[in-house]
């Protein structure tokens, strides 16, 4: 097996404002476009699996497989395996590891599975290939990333603006790709991958509970999570802007009008028999 060799920092960090994100996801707003592809018998791994409320649902998925959740912090799998074990789930396990070094031997797992994780990681290409290492020939790869700078809003607003610019210049400054989303098949085709389909999804926020939970989320993740102390720490901004940012959100959260859609890319890609 390689070494592991992760260079990137996770920007976001495991404050209960990304949780509050993480926790809400499920295969079917998350993973449709791998759905299609399952049978009830797959083995399949579920890297960056966090919380996993994806991971849970995969596993039910697969009634007659099993499902591995993996994540490099131990501590988030605690909550994983509650997850799990909350829903009666008895295919399921959680280990820890390192998507450049996977702990499993060559053609594992029929379907290999990472939402949001390639836009976190120092080398994208070398997690793909090691992705394709461990699947079995015939199997998949599935990989859905966001693009930030392919977000969207409105109304219009300039402290908005200033987050996206922040929030891009932090991921960067500490290994990661925030637009993920556009490369994820250029990346592919760099790893290996020759069946490749490649296509989009989006999460929108419209109705007012929706823009209280995604503001409210965003606006305290800006001043009190890992990711506010890397901004500040690394001086790509001040307290005092950090606080105008959540404010500039709390602000587009209250408005009747307002509307945010997050692009997502997606690759699914069937490893060469």
């Amino acid at each position: 097996m390689p070494h592991a060799r992760e260079t990137a920092v996770y920007t976001h960090g495991h404050h209960e404002s990304v949780l509050r994100s993480h926790t809400w996801r499920t295969a079917e707003n998350s993973a449709a476009y791998l759905l299609g592809a399952l049978k009830p018998h797959m083995r399949i791994l579920d890297i960056g699996c966090g919380p996993g409320t994806i991971t849970a649902d995969l596993a039910a998925l697969v009634p007659d497989g099993h499902v591995t959740g993996l994540d490099r912090e131990p501590g988030i799998l605690e909550r994983a395996r509650a997850v799990a074990g909350e829903r009666g789930l008895t295919n399921a396990d959680f280990v820890t590891g390192d998507v450049h070094a996977l702990d499993f031997p060559d053609a594992t797992f029929c379907v290999v599975h990472a939402h949001q994780v390639l836009q976190h990681v120092g080398d994208p290409v070398a997690a793909l290939r090691e992705m394709r290492r461990v699947t079995k020939p015939g199997g998949y790869v599935a990989v859905r990333d966001a693009d930030y700078a392919a977000m969207t809003w409105y109304p219009e607003s300039a402290g908005l603006n200033d987050w996206l610019g922040l929030y891009r210049r932090v991921a960067r400054a500490h290994g990661g790709e925030p637009d993920a989303g556009r490369r994820l098949k250029a990346w592919a085709l760099q790893a290996g991958f020759t069946d490749i389909t490649a296509t989009s999804g989006t999460w929108t926020y419209s109705t007012a509970e929706e823009r209280a939970w995604w503001s409210g989320l965003w606006a305290d993740r800006t001043v009190t999570s890992d990711y506010a102390e890397r901004a500040v720490a690394g001086g790509h901004a001040t307290r005092e802007q950090l606080e105008a940012v959540a404010a500039a959100w709390r602000e587009w959260g209250a408005r009747e009008d307002g509307w945010f859609a997050v692009l997502h890319g997606e690759i699914l890609c069937r490893k060469d028999t």
